[in-house]
């Protein structure tokens, strides 16, 4: 019975372990992993938060499978999964669809398809560009914290998400009321909570970082045909992948693969335990055509302020180029605050 259940809810024949293994370690390691900040050791409140973290980052890649609609065969389905992803890892205030959306777009467009012009507000605010750069040295995810801002209040800073400002109170009063709640009994609790937090931040954006060599467009409301559209030579050339490790393939579930870029792109329609052997076949595994992980380290590191408001050169590396300098782990590559979790 169970059997022939999934069999009519999940979309691939592997997804009903794959997606339930996922799905339950999500949670598990967000109740257990909470339920440890409480403890007394700080050797277990350490562990528990970067179970905690991990917990939430899982959540958040969920969401990605959810609204690519690979987990489940009716769409509804995915959108109740990733709906409860996203209160998991912080991501509720605006809407599962608006996420979904803006993310196909950027699929379908072959584009970074914004309406946050964060370089312009960067622009108009040195100081805050000032505090930011400093906050980033000490490796304080600040970029992404102004863009969890605008996300927390995004019915009342985007216009075209007016009509949600009910749910998005109802959010603010139920995530913010239990974390006040949290700070005021117990502020150890919300302090590592939001340590955590920023952990989930810095290995998401980590990963997004050097995935594409190509700036963004404020077009999300206003349709402006991209140059791109539906060139998948360009889409392929202008795509990188970077996998945690080839030589340990098993690590890179950690981000459940979400390092096999240039397949994912190859097809948006690939669950994330398919993609390795999808890379196999577009790459033969051959290192020389994904950015290694220690490079990706340097290159996180070296240009971890130089990343804040920082428009392309003329210069700028652009496909191979763009490979061959991420690979040494030198020169301006690397981009901020293009997450799916985002909805602007």
């Amino acid at each position: 019975m169970v059997r022939m259940l999934a069999k009519s809810l999940i979309k691939d024949p592997l997804g009903f372990r794959y997606y339930g293994l996922a799905t339950a370690y999500a949670v598990a390691a967000y109740i257990v992993g909470f339920a440890g900040l409480f403890s007394m050791s700080w050797v277990v409140s350490v562990l528990a938060t970067v179970l905690l973290a991990h917990g939430m980052i899982i959540a958040a890649y969920m969401i990605h499978e959810c609204g690519h609609n690979m987990v489940f065969n009716h769409s509804r389905h995915n959108a109740y999964l990733g709906r409860f992803m996203s209160w998991l890892c912080g991501a509720a205030y605006g809407t599962y669809e608006d996420m979904r959306y803006k993310h196909f777009r950027h699929h379908v467009d072959n584009d970074d398809v914004v309406w946050f012009d964060y370089d312009g507000f960067f622009e108009r605010h040195p100081f805050l560009t000032r505090v930011t750069r400093v906050l980033e040295w000490f490796y304080i995810p600040a970029h992404d914290l102004i863009m969890h801002g605008v996300m927390v209040l995004t019915s009342f800073v985007i216009p075209q998400r007016r009509e949600q400002r009910i749910r998005n109170v109802a959010v603010i009063l139920v995530r913010g009321g239990i974390f006040v709640a949290l700070l005021i009994v117990v502020p150890k609790v919300a302090l590592l909570y939001v340590v955590a937090y920023l952990i989930m931040m810095h290995v998401l954006r980590f990963m997004d970082s050097v995935q594409h060599d190509y700036g963004y467009n404020t077009t999300l409301f206003e349709y402006v045909k991209p140059p791109h559209k539906g060139d998948t030579e360009w889409e392929q050339r202008h795509t990188f992948s970077n996998p945690i490790s080839l030589r340990f393939p098993r690590l890179n579930w950690l981000v459940l693969n979400f390092g096999y870029h240039n397949a994912h792109h190859k097809d948006m329609n690939m669950p994330f335990y398919r993609l390795p052997e999808l890379h196999r076949v577009l790459t033969g595994n051959d290192p020389s055509r994904v950015i290694p992980f220690g490079a990706q380290l340097k290159l996180y590191h070296r240009n971890r302020v130089q990343r804040i408001y920082n428009s392309q050169p003329e210069d700028y590396p652009k496909g191979d180029a763009y490979l061959r300098t991420a690979q040494t782990g030198r020169g301006p590559i690397g981009g901020n605050a293009a997450s799916f979790l985002t909805s602007f």
